[in-house]
């Protein structure tokens, strides 16, 4: 029987570890490896830090670098602030017969691609479009205003694009939050703000943690909403790993993009969870 369960366990993994190294693990390995390769004078290829050093050279490099940071830290805290009251709603005020319903209301909206999802706020939001339409109808506006390509439309749209992935660890985290819990509370003369921060939150904050570190990873790693909400003015850090890849043909130094975008990511989620005192391994399960 062990053995019958080591080979069923054997043809199961394998297709999942051979994804994992092939598509993944390889590919890294060989951006990293060529991260650290420059073409010398002459034209031939040797071993360098040439790629990361352009990268502090140029202010327009690293400045963008911190915008994308900054930007993606606050677009998590606006998804979890949205977020939060949603999954609330959903887990211990709806009655348990509509709670799959309102699920399906938010998931409805990624039945498509994120492209779609952004065209469509584009067309909401551009000069002549539905949003300033209705608004000089009212008497509201005389003239059309752009609201596109600006910082703060740029944000609605990853939060917007990101509200399930933090929708949903929070209500599966809340729903295992005992409601006697709450209502002893009230009992006992505890108030909203009390209940929320002593009972409510740090019961949930492996569903908030794992939920932060999705959107904040997604939203860092993101091209579409940034480039096409935010337009020209809105800089953001992974439009210029695709210029060096693919306008610039300069897969060294978009590698060492790629990698310095990586430390990041990997550094503020390292940091997250130390502040959070929280495990990685408790906050993906």
């Amino acid at each position: 029987m062990k053995s019958r369960k080591r080979w069923g366990l054997f043809f199961f993994l394998t297709p999942v570890l051979l994804w994992l190294f092939l598509l993944i693990v390889l590919p890294q390995i060989d951006m990293l490896i060529m991260s650290f390769r420059a073409e010398n004078d002459s034209g031939q290829m040797i071993w360098s830090l040439t790629n990361y050093i352009s990268f502090f050279d140029d202010p327009i490099y690293w400045l963008t670098f911190v915008r994308t940071a900054v930007y993606s830290i606050l677009v998590t805290c606006l998804t979890f602030v949205i977020a939060f009251p949603v999954a609330f709603f959903i887990t211990k005020v709806v009655s348990p017969k509509f709670q799959g319903f309102f699920l399906v209301l938010l998931l409805v909206p990624f039945w498509v691609s994120e492209m779609v999802r952004v065209y469509g706020w584009m067309i909401l939001l551009r000069e002549s479009g539905v949003l300033n339409h209705f608004l000089i109808k009212l008497g509201l506006l005389h003239q059309p205003v752009e609201m596109l390509y600006r910082d703060a439309t740029m944000v609605l749209g990853l939060v917007y694009t990101m509200m399930l992935f933090m929708v949903v660890p929070l209500t599966s985290v809340l729903e295992s939050l005992d409601n006697s819990l709450i209502e002893a509370a009230y009992d006992l003369g505890g108030n909203m703000w009390t209940i929320l921060f002593k009972i409510i939150i740090p019961h949930a904050t492996p569903g908030i943690v794992s939920g932060s570190i999705v959107v904040f990873m997604l939203t860092l790693g993101d091209y579409l909403t940034p480039n096409l909400m935010g337009g020209k003015n809105s800089l953001w850090f992974t439009e210029q790993i695709y210029n060096q890849f693919i306008a610039s043909f300069n897969w060294n130094q978009g590698s060492a993009f790629g990698f310095l975008l990586l430390a990041l990511s990997s550094l503020v989620v390292w940091l997250g969870l130390k502040l959070s005192r929280q495990e990685l391994s408790k906050v993906v399960q």
